[in-house]
């Protein structure tokens, strides 16, 4: 193994090429997964941000807050059920707002959410007509104290401060009392007008008896006899339309970015070692194991994907800080670098693997002979 790390010293040139192609494949790896990333918190962050056990939805409405409805006698009997702590409504719509300074056709796409009971990092409800932005609006030229205004009737709000990660759908979203949502929906969208008390969802904390979200969701469900479909906040993000669907074509692009890497380092260290076989036939004639021939091959491929890995990491992380926010979904986190990493390994090892056959295969008298 000392004679491996001393050739990566004295003859790294050997070694450039496998690395420059491990780079390329690292800053692709770690940009796809911080795609992935961004896009499902762009997508999420409105529901992960609920600081709540479990959200319920109509019966019918699919887990969609268009489609479902909570009117005042739902609640009060979701509001009895043994284990329930507090009840809020919360209510959605999805517009086009116009920017102050923008142009008529700029429009930013909002996410307005009226809530009595306030998510994680986002204020207690403002006053009517006010809305806590989040930050990503900032890309499209929002501030503090700006008017939007919303929608094809342009209902006028004013922004009094941001937040941060509560994006639904890929769009920013705004945080308002449930009387500006009302109105708000009321003058856009007359066909999904909802009756005074009524919410598109509820917004569930447990009490202080422990009960877990899943068991609180099944006691609401059979309380209302099948009325609501009732989701603790993790099912609630899978059930958004899509989440699913991008996780699975994402994790199949990186499963084939693995194999690309695995074969592009068996090719490697497989031509190293038919170019050594004459090195191995004498240090094996010298006493040396198969096995500590193999591990030199494993070391020198698992040095190159760190050093691979940390020039990928510093290039994506650069990327990440040159983009302006709100222009594109990425976000690089620590866990994902590490998983990126952790992943290049094990292929590096499993690629070197296909070296061991020919290398056990040596024969010390065949390879100094030829």
């Amino acid at each position: 193994m000392r004679l491996a790390l001393r050739e990566l010293v004295r003859r790294p040139g050997r070694f450039t090429t496998a690395t420059v192609i491990l780079t390329l494949i690292a800053v692709l790896l770690m940009f796809l997964g911080g795609l992935l990333d961004g896009l499902i918190a762009s997508a999420t962050g409105a529901i992960r941000a609920q600081d709540a056990d479990v959200i319920v939805y109509s019966e019918s409405s699919q887990a969609a807050f268009a489609r479902s409805r909570i009117d005042p006698d739902l609640r009060d009997v979701v509001a009895g059920v043994d284990g329930v702590g507090e009840v809020g409504g919360i209510g959605f719509v999805q517009l086009g707002a116009r920017v102050p300074d923008a142009g008529p056709r700029d429009l930013a796409g909002v996410a307005l959410f009226g809530y009595e009971l306030a998510p994680t990092g986002v204020p207690d409800a403002p006053a009517v007509g006010e809305v806590h932005a989040d930050e990503v609006l900032r890309a499209d030229g929002v501030d503090v104290g700006d008017e939007l205004l919303l929608g094809p009737a342009r209902s006028p709000v004013t922004v009094v401060g941001f937040v941060s990660d509560t994006s639904f759908s890929g769009q920013g979203a705004l945080w308002a009392a449930p009387e500006t949502w009302r109105t708000v929906l009321d003058e856009n969208r007359p066909d999904a007008r909802v009756a005074d008390g009524v919410f598109q969802a509820l917004v569930v904390r447990g009490d202080d008896g422990g009960t877990a979200p899943a068991d609180l969701a099944a006691a609401i469900d059979a309380a209302t006899e099948g009325a609501t479909e009732t989701l603790t906040v993790p099912d609630a993000v899978n059930a958004i339309p899509g989440v699913e669907e991008q996780q699975g074509t994402f994790n199949q692009i990186i499963g084939v970015t693995i194999a690309i890497a695995l074969v592009v380092i068996a090719l490697f260290f497989a031509l190293i070692t038919v170019e050594r076989v004459r090195l191995y036939g004498v240090l094996k004639a010298l006493g040396a194991r198969s096995g500590t021939i193999f591990a030199g091959l494993v070391a020198q491929a698992v040095v190159v994907t760190l050093v691979a890995s940390t020039v990928a990491t510093g290039l994506v992380l650069a990327l990440d800080a040159l983009l302006p926010p709100g222009s594109l979904p990425l976000s690089v986190t620590p866990g994902r670098i590490v998983t990126s990493i952790v992943l290049l390994l094990v292929a590096a090892v499993v690629g070197c693997s296909f070296s061991l056959r020919r290398v056990l295969r040596i024969d010390p008298a065949s390879a100094i002979g030829s």
